[in-house]
């Protein structure tokens, strides 16, 4: 198989960090060397604050918030991309009176995750070389 949709499921998501959201990665048919989730921030809320040894990268994806790191706070909207290096306290705001979800995707990454795709990577490769 050449493709594969993950759709997403708005009504089987799940409630952590303080937001709603579903993790999409890591799925079999995708050998990546990071992991990934769809958040969901609704008017009123936001993420609870944490920090962590992974590098981390939000798309904005739908409706306009703000996120704060280390104690420094800047809008987010539909778009927009920010990253955040290992150790850096984050979370993400929607303000009350926002007029809708703050939705973005977070895609994170180490050196663990990207040994262990190396290392599928290879024995994919070895797998295809033995059945040609």
């Amino acid at each position: 198989m050449t493709m594969e949709i993950r759709p997403l499921n708005r009504d089987g998501l799940t409630f952590e960090y303080e937001l709603f959201t579903q993790r999409l990665v890591p799925w079999p048919l995708l050998n990546a060397p990071f992991e990934g989730c769809w958040s969901i921030v609704e008017p009123g809320t936001s993420s609870r604050p944490h920090e962590h040894h992974e590098y981390e990268i939000w798309i904005a994806a739908r409706g306009a918030g703000l996120i704060e790191g280390d104690g420094e706070r800047r809008p987010f909207a539909a778009g927009d991309v920010v990253h955040f290096t290992p150790g850096t306290t984050h979370y993400a705001i929607n303000e009350e009176g926002a007029e809708g979800n703050l939705e973005f995707y977070s895609i994170w990454w180490d050196s663990e995750l990207a040994v262990a795709f190396l290392d599928r990577h290879a024995k994919e490769q070895e797998a295809a070389g033995a059945a040609s």
